[in-house]
């Protein structure tokens, strides 16, 4: 028998990595000795590098950048091969890093991530993959843009810092200064939205309350990035608003995709390419995967989904351990999941909940295990 296990972290619980350890001990308590394969998930959001470089077994880098605050951080990327590097914006411009009271998306930038990557080629990976999940940031890319070598530029030709308050302010953008080695490296970017840069479901007011933003910041930060927006259309002949998921990140998408023409992929998708799944499930008797919640949000590229699609192409059941369900958890058995079953064994607070989150998840992996069993013995 060959079990695969692949599951996301259950926030602020478990990591995926530990998920793997608490069903490979309740599979061999259920089953005896059995083949396992454990393989820690993300859908490019934060922790996505660390469960790249985990599952291909590669490496990380850590190196000094600039946090969204301008302060200085210590960030990594991952090596997961002699071209290949992975790395997430989380890292150097994300939410947690900035205190609540200092949340202000006019302040902030994604300059350290531009760093990050810069880091990344220049110690020679031409093929960068960006999880831009996370951001603290809207500021359009400028910041990012402004590390690799970019100046954005306001009507008196000085050269703008890169933040959001500055959105306002540009009226030129000159590509000049890019890197050669930066021109010719290949960027992927998961993003599982697909936002445009502007409007009512763009960056600033879709995403930009949770980053800090007041009614009155983000209206300034809109009409910002509506200027930003046609300086791009009338200097680069694109429009981002046309381009699905420009607006992630608080518009780095549109920052990568127009000035670095980076390749926009589903997260889940990308990962699962990244450690080479559809290999790894070859031959499976069964895929358990989870997550810490499910719901209808769920079959949206996150990872059930994209773990249940590899495994319906290859007909192999797949099963999911989850923490609780919501509203439309349903629709993913459309994605190849067969099953769901709860770690929680009875009515009982969120905070109990959480604080026996390895107890209740290794209790609920032997009663699936004990399922599986059963439908095993069935004529």
């Amino acid at each position: 028998m060959k079990l695969i296990f692949a599951s996301d972290s259950f926030k602020g619980t478990l990591l995926s990595e530990k998920t793997v350890e608490l069903l490979t001990k309740a599979s061999h308590e259920v089953f005896g000795p059995c083949e396992t394969y454990g393989v820690p998930v993300a859908d490019g959001g934060e922790g996505t590098t660390d469960a790249v470089v985990l599952a291909t077994k590669g490496e990380k880098v850590y190196t000094d950048v600039h946090g969204p605050l301008m302060e200085m951080t210590r960030a990594y990327y991952g090596i997961l091969s002699d071209t290949e590097a992975v790395l997430e914006m989380a890292q150097a411009s994300g939410l947690p890093m900035v205190p609540e009271e200092k949340r202000n998306p006019l302040n902030t930038t994604t300059y350290g991530t531009g760093e990050l990557v810069l880091a990344a080629v220049n110690a020679g990976y031409t093929d960068i993959s960006i999880a831009i999940g996370g951001s603290a940031t809207n500021d359009g890319g400028m910041g990012f843009a402004s590390a690799l070598g970019i100046k954005f530029l306001d009507a008196e030709g000085n050269v703008l810092e890169g933040k959001g308050s500055e959105l306002e302010k540009v009226a030129h953008i000159d590509v000049s200064g890019i890197p050669e080695n930066i021109r010719k490296a290949h960027f992927t970017v998961m993003c599982d939205v697909t936002n445009p840069l502007c409007g009512k479901d763009g960056a600033t007011y879709t995403f930009g309350k949770q980053k800090g933003g007041t009614p009155e910041i983000l209206d300034r930060l809109e009409k910002g990035m509506q200027n930003y927006r046609d300086v791009i259309i009338r200097e680069f002949g694109q429009n981002p608003d046309e381009t699905p998921g420009t607006g992630a990140a608080g518009g780095l998408g549109a920052a990568l995709k127009i000035f670095f023409d980076a390749e926009m992929k589903s997260g889940i998708d990308t990962v699962l390419d990244l450690i080479d799944f559809d290999s790894v499930i070859y031959g499976a008797d069964l895929i358990v995967t989870g997550e810490g919640r499910t719901d209808w949000q769920s079959c949206f590229g996150k990872v059930m989904q994209g773990v249940g699609d590899r495994a319906m192409k290859q007909n192999v059941p797949a099963v999911a351990l989850c923490g609780g369900l919501g509203k439309g958890y349903a629709d993913i058995y459309e994605h190849g999941i067969d099953s769901i079953m709860t770690t929680v064994d009875g009515p009982m607070e969120l905070s109990e909940a959480l604080d026996r989150a390895e107890e209740l998840y290794y209790m609920g992996a032997v009663r699936l295990f004990r399922m599986v069993r059963a439908g095993m013995r069935m004529k």
